[in-house]
């Protein structure tokens, strides 16, 4: 390289097609055509050169293609451009690409992983909350009470909670799981000497760490876009049948979040975790934004069924690119540049796996329970919201389709922006030398405190925008329970973060199970104040459990 750029410097007569022989550049004649078959010595690499002179207050720019000698040449580019500097002839720049490499192809592998990620998590969602502004159509269609409507809800929490549940305890799901892995490499488990024992260790994260993330989260991207294709020829065959779909949807979302926790754990360094992090947990909000916003469009013009049909398709193009461009571990990855490799290997820290897990010993500690409780009483208005806010903007507020989906957009852009604010405003305050416990307290009394008092609004408030408006505010502190239990798992067992994950989350998907279930009960039985106050005592209780017994401290090596 340092041979070319003197070569390029001094305009040997290789170049003399190039010589600047004008103080000003042709301007009638912006782009010119060469060949250049001897611009290196023989045997060396392919280069592409771009180089610029500073002559006489002007810029040239060239742009030069070149290959071996001996080789038929080709074609290459002279791009000139000028431009008024002050200085004379400084200095020439001469920037290299092996081998013809586009800039797109440049763009670090570990960044494609994260942002193939992030889009798994915007159709996640996408396809989760398609079926709040579906119902209404459906609902009507098919003539179903607010009982059966959240039974239908509730039915993406059962398959979803099975996720959660270690095989042994489910042999069946343990199968269902294995399927693709028993296609894709059926002769290395046979071949395996325990080969039920193989079976049996795959469960949410240990799924991944078994098979692959890769595996795992593209099987799951397409299990949950196949239900969701499903679901509109379900529904007219029969009710049973739509349960069973949604319940498979559930199923396929399940293994989403610890495929990408496996992945990323392997892909980012930790100095850029909370970054990845941060992006691809926020196309779950963006999925939910483009989800509610679209769903009203196509049912207009194209009805239900297109919502389901249009989403659902989606997966398959979003798998293709997952199958070409994903590898479970950058060791896997035989095109990913040795340089990156190295960052990312010698910047990420490896964690020893865990063997045994304590069982009595973690159930043993109050601030877990602490958590277990507070996940479940956040989830319970939470998933409420998700699930059926459409349906009371419809019904309550007296908006129309249209209306009541792009209106269920503004609280999770509140959301998206509280979450941000919230981990900046946790971080400051730590940094500002306030304990761990106490920040993580304080977050999470806005995160149950601050939903508590917006719902309680609702019953008071006389006009469907100030309605809509108290609907974003409790979202919005909602989302400041990101910087509350969500990331205490990590502060008091950062060992078995994981396990407590587990175990929380579970909680929380209980809520959802029964929340959006008994939601459908209350409204056939009683009014939307019933199931705010329900919700309200809830956080109430939450808030209490939380400040009494959680600690921001290490409590399990």
């Amino acid at each position: 390289m340092n041979a070319a750029k003197a070569f390029l410097y001094s305009f040997s007569p290789h170049f003399h097609h190039l010589h600047p022989h004008k103080t000003r550049p042709d301007k009638s004649l912006h782009r010119r055509r060469c060949s250049v078959s001897e611009l290196r010595p023989p045997n060396q690499r392919r280069h592409d050169f771009r180089f610029s002179v500073n002559r006489e207050g002007h810029r040239f720019v060239f742009l030069v293609r070149a290959r071996q000698p001996g080789v038929k040449s080709e074609p290459c580019d002279v791009s000139t451009e000028s431009v008024k500097f002050q200085d004379e002839l400084n200095e020439v720049v001469v920037s290299g690409e092996e081998d013809g490499v586009a800039w797109w192809e440049e763009f670090p592998k570990r960044w494609v992983i994260v942002v193939l990620c992030f889009s798994a998590f915007l159709l996640c969602n996408m396809d989760r909350v398609n079926m709040s502004i579906a119902i209404l159509p459906m609902s009507a269609e098919f003539n179903w009470n607010p009982t059966t409507v959240g039974l239908i809800q509730s039915s993406f929490f059962w398959g979803y909670l099975l996720t959660q549940v270690h095989p042994p305890k489910c042999p069946a799901l343990t199968y269902i799981f294995l399927l693709p892995r028993l296609i894709l490499a059926a002769s290395a488990i046979s071949s395996s000497p325990h080969p039920i024992v193989a079976l049996e260790q795959i469960a949410g994260g240990i799924w991944a760490d078994t098979v692959g993330g890769k595996l795992v989260l593209g099987f799951g991207v397409v299990w949950w876009s196949v239900a969701t294709v499903l679901t509109p020829i379900a529904a007219k065959v029969g009710l049973p049948f739509l349960l069973v779909v949604r319940v498979f949807m559930g199923i396929g979302e399940g293994v989403a979040m610890p495929a990408m926790n496996n992945i990323l754990s392997k892909w980012v360094p930790v100095s850029e975790r909370s970054r990845s992090l941060a992006l691809v947990y926020s196309g779950m909000y963006l999925g939910s934004v483009t989800g509610l916003a679209f769903s009203p469009f196509l049912i207009h013009q194209f009805g239900w069924p297109s919502v389901f049909y249009s989403f659902g398709s989606l997966g398959t193009v979003w798998f293709a690119i997952w199958l070409n461009k994903a590898y479970s571990s950058p060791l896997e990855d035989p095109h990913l540049r040795p340089e990156e490799k190295k960052l990312i290997l010698t910047k990420s820290v490896s964690r020893e796996p865990v063997k045994t897990i304590p069982w009595g010993l973690i159930l043993s500690k109050q601030p877990v329970w602490a958590l277990i409780i507070s996940h479940f009483c956040h989830n319970w208005g939470t998933f409420i919201l998700l699930t059926w806010m459409p349906t009371y903007y419809n019904q309550v507020l007296k908006f129309n389709l249209t209306e009541s989906g792009l209106l269920c957009v503004l609280p999770w852009l509140t959301m998206a922006f509280s979450a941000n604010l919230g981990g900046w405003i946790a971080d400051t305050l730590v940094s500002r030398g306030l304990s761990v416990t106490t920040v993580r307290k304080i977050m999470q009394t806005v995160g149950f405190l601050g939903p508590a008092f917006f719902l309680t609004q609702l019953s008071h408030v006389n006009s469907p925008a100030m309605a809509v408006l108290c609907m974003a505010c409790s979202q919005g502190t909602d989302a400041f329970s990101q910087s509350g239990l969500y990331s205490n798992h990590q502060d008091i067992a950062p060992r078995y973060s994981g396990v407590l994950l587990g175990l929380s989350n579970t909680a929380g998907v209980l809520a959802g199970v029964f929340g959006t279930a008994a939601t459908g009960y209350i409204l056939q039985h009683g009014s939307w104040d019933d199931v705010f106050k329900v919700s309200v005592g809830l956080y109430l209780v939450g808030t209490v459990v939380w400040n009494l017994f959680s600690t921001g401290e290490k409590i399990l090596d």
